[in-house]
């Protein structure tokens, strides 16, 4: 595919010019690039490079597209730009970049494009180029999808190096020398008899500089950053307690507000009564916010003690008020009009199964995103400008609410995006800063900070739908020759992409990922979703799709494997043609010594292939008078390229442990239309004394590199139920297993 390349020092324009034959979309306005956001900003003697490099007097900042949530991205980030710039990694300094369309994530729709990801076809391949294009249209900057990595492998990579380039043209002109006799280390371009010119010394003039092409890429035999272990940049600030998160921001007259709205989510607040909160000390005003009210107070305590002290008449719900409800909507759901997508259809299943053939039933609950950081955001409006300050997953939406609500320009309005204590896809919801814009409104000129109590935000999510499977199989000969696999839920993004105000035509591919496409290679095959009635809001939790459906998938599969009498790794790996995917099962079985069991213990396998990731874990159980206690658990997974195994291994084992806590204990149920469990006690994770040692072994087989923050999450709970299958003989089909079984 031909390409035109221009690194310029207003943009940074990384653009395939027989694309489609270049007119597609418009193709003059998708070649033009996005402005450098840094320049409008920039001091005396500071001089930026291109979006994502910022030089000052004190050193190179590199300047991260994605936001920081505990995923360790700020550091592979910068890794990508340093590695290219020779820059000293102990003095590298990382902050999230400006609310900006520069900074368009375009990795984050190529999820959505339908072809499996190990199609590695040609077409495939360009439609997936292609969706850079309505992405740098869009300007969506987004942290999600696992996309961060993927996103920005090459262009942070070509900014760094185009920075380089730039700063060895800058010195060649200085030394009058040639540019091919200069090299980089650490920071300074070195002459040939030794000269050293920092960076921060050239900057200024390598600002001014166009270069006519793109630089070339160091091989990967050369990086001395990428595909190490690297210390986290964000950790000191960590572990000091020194970070500072939206909910620790103070600024000078600052005031500080909480929320109440309506527990049936979406019905309307009929009355309230606030007569004794207005009494309390401390308490400044309270207003009416979009089916509730917000207190705003000298302190966040204060704040909440008065809204408390409200007594309100809260409308009904605008779903079905209870779980069961719900239920039967989602059973009621698997009809033709409710027929979504029906993404692989091999074969003919319909020839082949029987109503005495084997089938079964699984279903999942809501899930909360349950960030350990409640929901919190500051904004000040004054003198005719908006200022965001918030941890949030899509600043340039941001811009899109503020002007909304203010009317004020894009232009005058500033996202300052801080660190968050996790997202898990919630931080893209702009419930919050809705909120926090229009307090900010009402006390124009004075900073508001809302924080949400802990009750406020498990019991006003955008959930993880509640789902429903339908499983038939066929087995002959040790092998399955028919699987018929349909799943049903409310849409995540109908739900979601609605609530921003925009429509997405078409099936929503969410509801059958995990399933579809799967690397099993089956003789009939088919994989059908079923989209139930908005109900409960509902939003991207981590993995999305894949972390119903991979329990649905897995279990079935493993239930088939004992219904053939095969070995459950044998009997994957007999159906399983990617090899990628068939290494990571073969690791994970020699890992976890497989086939070679420990008396009194037994193991479940899982395999899920999500994001692009091929992920196989396996638990181990062990039965003790206390319950069922977690004794091992491995994981072996490929991404591609592991550019830090260290943090590949921290997001695989927390993956791990967030769906282990799901699949244990984790559900939210409704009565009356409000859920139930409004705090930790009642949604209650994974203990550390529950937390077996977890082993990871990452692979690097497959052609592309892959984002790794949820492809560790989906073959969590298959793999524990699994294990409770092999240790106890009972199949559990319904999660949370806590309302089946006991866990030490």
């Amino acid at each position: 595919m031909g390409r035109a390349m221009k690194i310029a020092r207003r943009g940074f324009l990384l653009g395939s010019a027989a694309l489609l034959g270049g007119v597609a979309f418009g193709w003059y306005r998708y070649a033009t690039p996005h402005a450098n956001p840094l320049e409008a900003g920039l001091a005396q003697g500071e001089a930026t490079l291109n979006p994502y490099v910022l030089i000052t007097a004190d050193g190179v900042t590199v300047i991260a597209p994605r936001a920081e949530m505990g995923q360790g991205v700020h550091t592979t980030l910068a890794a990508l730009v340093a590695e290219e710039m020779d820059l000293d990694w102990s003095q590298i300094r990382v902050i999230h970049g400006p609310a900006s369309k520069a900074y368009y994530n375009s990795a984050i729709l190529g999820e959505g494009v339908p072809f499996a990801p190990t199609d590695d076809s040609r077409l495939a391949n360009t439609v997936r180029s292609a969706m850079d294009i309505p992405a740098k249209f869009l300007g969506l900057q987004i942290t999600g999808g696992s996309s961060s990595i993927p996103d920005a492998f090459e262009k942070m990579r070509l900014a760094g190096a185009a920075a380089r380039a730039a700063l060895i043209s800058a010195a060649a002109a200085r030394l009058n020398l040639p540019a091919a006799q200069l090299s980089t280390e650490n920071g300074v371009v070195i002459a040939p008899d030794g000269t050293r010119l920092p960076y921060t010394d050239l900057a200024e003039a390598a600002a001014t500089i166009d270069l006519p092409a793109e630089p070339a890429l160091k091989p990967r035999a050369e990086w001395k950053l990428l595909g190490r272990s690297l210390p986290r940049v964000d950790m000191l600030a960590k572990v000091t307690g020194t970070q500072t998160y939206a909910i620790d921001l103070r600024l000078p007259g600052m005031r500080f507000a909480t929320i109440r709205t309506n527990p049936r989510l979406g019905g309307p607040l009929l009355f309230f009564d606030a007569s004794a909160a207005e009494a309390m000390p401390g308490v400044d005003r309270i207003l009416p916010v979009e089916n509730g009210v917000a207190v705003i107070a000298t302190n966040t305590w204060t704040a909440m003690q008065a809204a408390d002290a409200i007594t309100f008449d809260w409308g009904p719900a605008p779903y079905p008020a209870t779980s069961d409800e719900i239920t039967e909507t989602l059973r009621a759901s698997f009809t033709d009009d409710r027929k979504d997508s029906t993404n692989r259809d091999d074969g003919d299943v319909d020839a082949v199964l029987t109503p005495d053939d084997w089938q079964a039933e699984y279903s999942v609950p809501y899930l909360a995103h349950a960030t350990m950081e409640p929901m919190s955001s500051a904004a000040l409006l004054k003198d005719g400008r908006l200022t965001v300050w918030s941890g949030n997953q899509l600043p340039t939406q941001i811009l899109i609410e503020g002007q909304a609500l203010t009317g004020l320009p894009p232009e005058a309005i500033t996202v300052e995006t801080l660190p968050m204590g996790g997202g898990f896809g919630r931080r893209a919801e702009m419930d919050i800063i809705r909120q926090t814009i229009a307090l900010a409104q009402a006390m124009e000129g004075t900073p508001i900070l809302l924080t949400w109590s802990r009750e406020e935000d498990m019991t006003h999510d955008g959930y993880r739908p509640a789902a429903l499977s339908r499983v038939r199989g066929k087995v002959q000969d040790g092998r399955l020759v028919a699987f018929d696999f349909a799943t049903c839920s409310s849409s995540v993004v109908e739900s979601q992409v609605g609530r921003l105000g925009y429509s997405l035509p078409g099936p929503d591919s969410a509801i059958v990922q995990g399933a579809w496409e799967q690397p099993y290679r089956l003789p009939n095959h088919r994989v059908t979703g079923y989209r139930a009635p908005a109900m409960l809001p509902v939003g991207s939790w981590r993995s999305v799709g894949a972390s119903q459906n991979a329990f649905f998938h897995e279990t079935a599969m493993d239930e088939l494997a004992h219904l053939a009498g095969v070995d459950p790794v044998e009997f994957r790996l007999a159906h399983i043609d990617h090899d990628p995917s068939r290494k990571v099962i073969e690791a994970v079985a020699e890992m976890s010594g497989w086939g070679s069991p420990t008396p009194g213990r037994a193991k479940g396998i899982a395999f899920c292939l999500s994001f692009g990731v091929p992920v196989a874990e396996v638990i181990e159980l062990a039965s003790t008078p206390d319950g069922l206690r977690l004794t091992g658990a491995w994981i072996a997974a490929d991404p591609g390229i592991a550019l830090d195994p260290g943090n590949i291994e921290a997001q695989l084992q927390g993956g791990m442990i967030y769906g282990l806590s799901a699949a244990i204990r984790g559900e939210i149920t409704l009565a009356d239309g409000m859920v139930q469990q409004p705090n930790f006690w009642d949604f209650e994770p994974m203990r550390l004394r529950e937390c077996p040692p977890i082993v990871v072994r990452i692979l690097e087989n497959q052609p592309h590199i892959r984002g790794i923050g949820e492809p560790g999450t989906p073959p969590a709970a298959p793999a524990l139920g699994n294990a409770i299958f092999a240790l106890t003989g009972q199949r559990l089909r319904d999660l949370p297993f806590a309302r089946s079984v006991t866990f030490a």
